[in-house]
């Protein structure tokens, strides 16, 4: 089970930290990422962690502003975003699954969060 939360209503230029919990399943052995979904647009990827977080992978619209972190201990995974722009507002939503490396296209996570609701005000 994944359980994101962290979301919430801010204004371009501010942070937000997102948090993904995962019950029942041992982040050293599956990968992780972030990814989201605008209003009437399909869900894209932001940036996934390897099952060992030596491999790291940013969509380009995130270098930069974004940096993805695990903590296998604590079995989480954070999303800082930084610098936030209104065409970030989105559903974020937290996955993990057996990929290789930092792979991050979403279909080939197998669970899933729930989401939750960034809104960047301008």
């Amino acid at each position: 089970q994944l359980q994101a939360s962290g979301g919430g209503l801010v204004q371009t230029g501010g942070s937000l930290r997102l948090s993904c919990t995962v019950s029942g399943l041992d982040l050293n052995s599956y990968g992780t990422g972030w990814f989201r979904q605008a209003p009437g647009k399909e869900r894209e990827g932001v940036s996934c962690i390897s099952d060992n977080a030596a491999d790291i992978h940013y969509y380009d619209f995130a270098k930069g502003r974004f940096t993805i972190s695990k903590d296998s201990a604590k079995n989480t995974v954070t999303l800082q975003m930084n610098s936030l722009k209104p065409e970030d507002t989105a559903v974020y939503y937290c996955a993990a699954g057996r990929v290789d490396g930092s792979s991050c296209v979403g279909p080939v996570y197998g669970f899933w969060g729930q989401g939750t609701l960034v809104t960047v005000s301008s």
